[in-house]
């Protein structure tokens, strides 16, 4: 078994509790756990009564926290010859046609979001298997497919992203940083919440959250009662 450094043996005496019923008190603890020496990314990880391989049990969506996520995304756009300086102008990092496609298809990556207009989705359908599996492919359900560039990229520039479960049912979603206030973690954490409560797919029965854990990049889990967001 991995021997926990001192760092790790001083986080995990700092949850005093096995779940916490007070989202403030949890964020406090949260911040205190936050003891690497660069600015770590809050997390939050939410298991789920779904099964993702049924269709009307995929969650699958985008939203905005109220303070960001204190990360700036690098945006890549595909369209057509005629839209390059409307996506330049509108905040885009990379513009392309064919020749982004054979850079993606080359395995040559360097963007977090694609954003593509619908003609160019035909081109697209072949670099599937490339895009996929990263979470990169743009679908019309998560916004990334558009005719309006200018305020698409508006919006994602401004924070929106998107989300998803995984294949186990469960959640994980950056909603800040260490260096945010407890009040905005706060606040980001319930929007997340109400984010994923509303977002209930239809094929749920019963429970729909089963637990909900926050945690540090490099620090220990810490559970939140389901209580605490009612």
């Amino acid at each position: 078994m991995q021997k926990l450094s001192r760092r790790q043996q001083d986080n995990i005496q700092k949850i005093d509790t096995v779940s916490y019923s007070n989202i403030q008190e949890a964020i406090k603890t949260l911040k205190a756990t936050a003891t690497a020496k660069f600015n770590e990314t809050v997390e939050v990880h939410v298991n789920l009564n779904i099964n993702p391989k049924y269709a009307d049990q995929q969650l699958r969506t985008t939203m905005t926290l109220p303070h960001g996520t204190g990360k700036t995304t690098r945006i890549a756009v595909l369209t057509n010859d005629s839209n390059f300086n409307e996506a330049q102008g509108s905040g885009a990092d990379i513009v392309g046609n064919d020749d982004l496609i054979s850079e993606i298809s080359q395995g040559n990556i360097n963007f977090e979001l694609l954003v593509a207009t619908p003609e160019m989705m035909p081109k697209l359908a072949k670099l599937g298997r490339v895009l996929g599996p990263k979470g990169l492919m743009p679908s019309p359900k998560s916004g990334t497919v558009t005719t309006n560039l200018t305020d698409t990229l508006s919006e994602f520039k401004k924070g929106k992203f998107e989300y998803k479960a995984d294949k186990t049912g469960i959640v994980h979603i950056s909603f800040g940083k260490a260096n945010f206030t407890e009040t905005q973690l706060l606040e980001n954490l319930t929007a997340t919440y109400k984010s994923i409560e509303q977002n209930r797919p239809s094929g749920v029965k019963g429970k729909y959250f089963k637990t909900l854990y926050v945690c540090t990049s490099m620090g220990p889990s810490i559970q939140l009662d389901l209580a605490a967001f009612e």
